[in-house]
């Protein structure tokens, strides 16, 4: 794997989520291990360009110490060997970082906001729904490629997963309850909430 030297200034950040390429290669890695893998999110800038994997223990959602290092290294050892090949997916210097996606983990999958269905999300589109660009609320279901969540100054909007640019969970008392974690390392440091955003939180972020 290529190392990184110290940042550059001035250096152009890009960032390219759910790397389409990098998931291909990275995915069977993780199944292999028997983990879910969550995302690969490609990002920085030259010199200072990070690959970060996320996955998960389908029974427990999380990743020991142990299992990040595990699938740090079959990661490793798999591109080194592309890059030997002459195949390498990534031309510049990068550093890897291998977790699980913590509590208020990202929801970058169909299937994750079917499976936290009823706890709160905030969902960035890419294209405003209703005139707003940011949408908190709490999930309600999905229907075919739909989603469906309750914002508290809106009630229920249908949320089309081709409109969802970013979206994650949101830190509650109730989420902790239901997830159970092995530890609360990784956890964005942002107050627990116990309702929905309420119509100046959502203000704030359209």
């Amino acid at each position: 794997m290529k190392r990184l030297e110290p940042p550059g200034s001035g250096a152009e950040d890009h960032c390219l989520q759910q790397t389409p390429d990098l998931t291909a290669l990275i995915a069977p890695e993780a199944e292999a291990l028997g983990f879910d893998l969550v995302r690969v999110k490609l990002f920085g800038g030259k010199g200072d360009l990070t690959l970060q994997v996320m996955a998960e223990r389908p029974d427990t959602r999380q990743l020991t110490i142990n299992d990040c290092a595990e699938l740090s290294r079959r990661i490793s050892d798999m591109l080194d060997q592309l890059e030997a090949e002459g195949r390498d997916p990534i031309t510049e210097e990068y550093r890897l970082e291998v977790s699980s996606p913590g509590i208020d983990r990202p929801l970058t999958r169909l299937q994750d906001f079917i499976d936290w269905n009823g706890h709160e999300a905030r969902i960035a589109l890419a294209s405003p729904i209703d005139g707003r660009k940011v949408l908190t609320g709490l999930l309600k279901g999905v229907e075919g490629d739909t989603i469906t969540i309750y914002v508290a100054t809106k009630g229920e909007m249908e949320v089309p997963f081709a409109q969802v640019g970013n979206a994650k969970l949101v830190l509650t008392n109730a989420l902790i309850a239901a997830t159970r974690p092995l530890s609360m390392d990784g956890v964005e440091d942002e107050e627990i909430e116990d309702e929905p955003a309420d119509s100046a939180a959502e203000e704030e972020m359209k």
